[in-house]
C-alpha cells in the first residue's frame, strides 16, 4: 500500500460529486425515456377518441370497444391462468424438497440436572463405580490457632 498514492479529502471530495452528477443524469435521461415508451403505449394503445354524432356510428364504437375490452380481459385470464400454473408447480417443487431431505424432525432436548457421578455411571455403565467427589481426595489442612499471650 505504500506504493500506492492515497487521495486526498478534497479529490476524494470532487470525484464523488462528479460521480452523483453523472447518476443523476443518467436517472434523468432513463426516466425521460420511460416517459416517451408510456405515452408510445398509450398511443398505440389507447387512439384519441372521436365522438360521432350519429347513432350509428356511435353504436359501431361501442361494439370496437367492447370488442377490444374482450381481447384484454382474455390476454389477462390468460396471463393469470399461466401465473397460477407457475405459482402451483413451484409449491410443488418445494413440497418434493422437503419430502425428499427427509421426514425427521429433531426432537427438543430437554435440560437435565445430572451430577457429575451420575452422569460418568450413565456413559460407563454400571460396572464402573468412578467417584467424582473432588473434595474427599483434597488433603485436610488444621488451622492452628495462636494463643496470643
Amino acid at each position: 500500500m505504500a506504493d500506492e498514492k492515497r487521495l486526498s479529502a478534497r479529490r476524494k471530495h470532487t470525484l464523488k460529486s462528479c460521480m452523483l452528477v453523472v447518476a443523476n443524469n443518467l436517472l434523468e435521461a432513463e426516466a425521460t425515456v420511460k416517459v416517451g415508451e408510456r405515452e408510445k403505449f398509450l398511443a398505440e394503445k389507447c387512439p384519441p377518441l372521436e365522438l360521432p354524432y350519429s347513432k350509428d356510428e356511435l353504436m359501431e364504437l361501442c361494439k370496437k370497444l367492447h370488442a377490444q375490452i374482450d381481447i384484454s380481459e382474455e390476454e389477462r385470464y390468460c396471463m393469470e391462468f399461466k401465473l397460477n400454473m407457475v405459482l402451483n408447480e413451484v409449491r410443488d417443487l418445494n413440497i418434493k424438497i422437503v419430502d425428499l431431505r427427509g421426514k425427521f424432525k429433531r426432537p427438543r432436548l430437554k435440560k437435565v440436572r445430572m451430577s457429575a457421578d451420575a452422569m460418568l455411571k450413565a456413559l460407563l455403565g454400571s460396572k464402573h463405580t468412578v467417584n467424582m467427589d473432588l473434595r474427599a481426595n483434597l488433603k485436610q489442612v488444621k488451622k492452628e490457632v495462636k494463643e496470643e499471650v
